[in-house]
């Protein structure tokens, strides 16, 4: 008969996002979109201070700072909120395409700068964007926000803490409906799975597998017949590491039972994450000391958004490296795009290989 598994308390793990000591950071918030709620809840809950709007739709950044009920001034030109000499940091959420010369903008004038994901469409600038950063003496971080989601943080916590030992697998699957990008122009971009929307997962890949450089990536998308976006809701891609194997599936087209998965399993021990469509995820941790079953607080939406901008802050203020730094966010995407070439040739693809992609 198979021994009973003991239930453990769970190893307390600092998940939750951090706040720097100061509290006079001045924040411009640089594109008003859907997206920008988010990151407007997560600051008014952290009790930072927001004090530019802009956007090339004024009446949409006259609309963030009634509904937040904002003391900042709203501007069209993202110039205008680049130059003010007041302004400390700048969050920057454009699509890729219109973001790279804001980026380079805020740099330049010597702003500590958090970019959206998905980072860059062309890792050769994502570098030179890296190096103007550095000459320039400013931080400059993604919003890969899922690393702050109350079930990666822990998972991604545990993993670093060693408690589970060397890492032998990761197996990570979504069965959402993202059928809400029709008629957006995410719905334009034909890897909107695969790049936008699995970038969280393979950000989550990379923390996971650690200093591990991934040798091959297989991947492949397909439509579904019921699906009403335009771009496929299908998504899957196999990652070979030296000592690792992993795997990442995206159902986006489930309508019925949302859920989503992560195994990690270890030398020393597994972790698992499970998620439906009514509750947030649910951790376990299995040792040998028996299973354990934290009890996280928060949500993903909007404590990530906490947890990218107050990092960002903690790093200014400790002189350091931002842990979601663009740096170490390019590792991130060679997967991507390493998976987003894989799917268009059909051809398992080396990370890093692939410099630039069309999404």
């Amino acid at each position: 008969m198979a021994r009973k598994t003991a239930v453990v308390d769970a190893p307390a793990l600092p998940y939750q996002p951090r706040d720097p000591r100061r509290k006079d950071f001045r924040i411009g918030l640089i594109g008003c979109g859907g997206i920008a709620e988010w990151h407007l809840k997560a600051y008014r809950k952290a009790g930072y201070r927001v004090v530019a709007l802009c956007d090339i739709d004024r009446q949409r950044a006259e609309q963030r700072r009634k509904q937040f009920r904002l003391d900042a001034e709203v501007y069209e030109d993202y110039h205008d909120v680049v130059e003010r000499d007041d302004i400390d940091v700048l969050d920057i959420t454009p699509h890729p395409d219109q973001r790279l010369p804001i980026l380079e903008a805020a740099i330049q004038a010597g702003k500590h700068v958090l970019s959206q994901k998905p980072f860059v469409t062309d890792l050769d600038a994502g570098r030179r964007l890296v190096r103007l950063a550095r000459r320039h003496g400013v931080k400059l971080a993604v919003n890969q926000n899922g690393r702050w989601a109350p079930h990666f943080a822990y998972l991604r916590e545990a993993v670093a803490a060693g408690l589970i030992g060397d890492v032998l697998s990761v197996h990570m699957s979504v069965h959402w409906d993202h059928n809400w990008v029709r008629d957006t122009p995410f719905d334009k971009l034909r890897h909107v799975i695969l790049y936008d929307f699995a970038i969280h997962w393979f950000d989550m890949l990379h923390c996971l597998t650690g200093s591990q450089q991934a040798r091959r990536v297989y991947a492949s998308i397909a439509r579904t017949p019921s699906q009403t976006a335009r771009a496929a809701m299908l998504g899957q891609a196999l990652i070979e590491f030296p000592h690792t194997q992993a795997t990442l599936v995206f159902d986006a087209d489930t309508r019925f039972g949302m859920h989503d998965l992560a195994i990690i399993t270890g030398s020393r021990g597994t972790l698992r994450s499970l998620g439906t469509e009514y509750h947030a995820p649910r951790v376990t941790l299995w040792t040998e000391a028996g299973r354990a079953v934290p009890k996280l607080r928060g949500k993903w939406f909007p404590d990530g958004f906490h947890g990218t901008m107050g990092e960002l802050l903690c790093a200014i203020e400790e002189d350091r490296e931002p842990q979601h730094s663009a740096a170490d966010n390019l590792e991130s995407l060679a997967l991507c795009f390493a998976a987003v070439h894989s799917a268009d040739t059909h051809k398992p693809v080396r990370p890093g290989s692939v410099r630039t992609i069309r999404p």
